[in-house]
């Protein structure tokens, strides 16, 4: 997909996002007042979390696909990271609220009033969020953003924070009053979970973390399939947002002229560019390595694919 097309997609993502966020927590937040409902004050928290993840999210996208400048040679697209240790911080603030907020009701459990209302403020949040999500969904597939999923994994836990408030309501009806409080602390504990699964990908780009072995693998085969280049070394990369950097050393033989080896560079460029898009690849030449054994993937920097 076209960079400036991908770009329009993430920006269209963000606003969507900060739309349904904005008139979830409109709804639930006049039900929550009528009901005293602790299960869905934790779909609440979470909505008005979501709200400010996405308002940061917008900003993060709009500063992320701001092209290069004197200051920042590498673009901005870390920023998309910096929106997702934001968003991961303000939850697992909320979460730790939330569920000592929900221990108080199991111990003194109170009936959930207004529970039609409850569930149908809850049944309008899923129908939203099930249609955001596939957008987001989408947007994802095509850009890759990671500002973008991390508004994805909130949107798809909202959805099933308002199937529970919808059980912890149903039972309430039936007398099971500590369910709304059970409910909340396992919102309070999705929403942790949540918050580490966006911290982890953010960590990874902030810290240039390699791309992953089957990445690396892909380009060394690619390289080294061109019949010109007799070894590959000092391969790195690393992510910023959208955009990916990818520098190496190629040896060429040594009575190679400068033009003919910047025309092996060239191609080696083009044929890495094609399975990588949005990549800056910087390539030097070296002549021949005499004193090396036959280079092989063992050469490459060990990384630990992640568990």
């Amino acid at each position: 997909m076209h960079k400036e097309t991908a770009g329009q997609l993430m920006r269209w993502a963000t606003r969507a996002s900060v739309g349904v966020a904005s008139s979830l927590v409109v709804a639930k937040a006049a039900v929550w007042w009528m009901s005293g409902s602790v299960a869905l004050l934790g779909s609440l928290t979470d909505s008005a979390l979501d709200l400010a993840a996405s308002l940061v999210t917008m900003f993060a996208v709009k500063t992320a696909l701001t092209p290069p400048d004197e200051d920042h040679r590498f673009g901005h697209g870390k920023a998309e990271a910096l929106a997702g240790l934001f968003q991961a911080s303000v939850m697992s603030g909320s979460a730790v609220f939330l569920i000592l907020e929900s221990f108080h009701h199991i111990w003194t459990p109170l009936p959930v009033a207004h529970s039609s209302l409850v569930m149908a403020v809850s049944v309008a949040g899923i129908v939203l969020s099930l249609g955001l999500v596939l957008f987001q969904a989408y947007v994802i597939r095509h850009t890759k953003s990671l500002a973008v999923r991390g508004d994805h994994l909130h949107y798809q836990g909202d959805m099933l924070l308002n199937l529970s408030v919808i059980a912890a309501a149903m039972m309430s009806e039936y007398g099971i009053l500590a369910a709304d409080g059970v409910f909340g602390v396992l919102i309070g504990l999705y929403i942790l979970k949540s918050a580490y699964d966006i911290v982890r990908p953010a960590i990874d780009m902030l810290m240039d973390r390699e791309f992953s072995l089957k990445d690396r693998e892909k380009i060394f085969n690619i390289v080294m399939g061109n019949p010109d280049v007799l070894g590959l070394h000092e391969l790195k990369t690393r992510s910023s947002g959208r955009d990916k950097f990818i520098q190496m050393h190629i040896e060429v033989p040594a009575e190679m002229t400068v033009k003919a080896a910047h025309l092996v560079a060239d191609e080696v460029e083009a044929t890495v560019g094609e399975a990588f898009p949005d990549s800056e690849i910087l390539i030097h030449i070296d002549p021949p390595d005499e004193l090396a054994v036959d280079r092989t993937l063992e050469e490459l920097p060990p990384l630990k694919e992640e568990i």
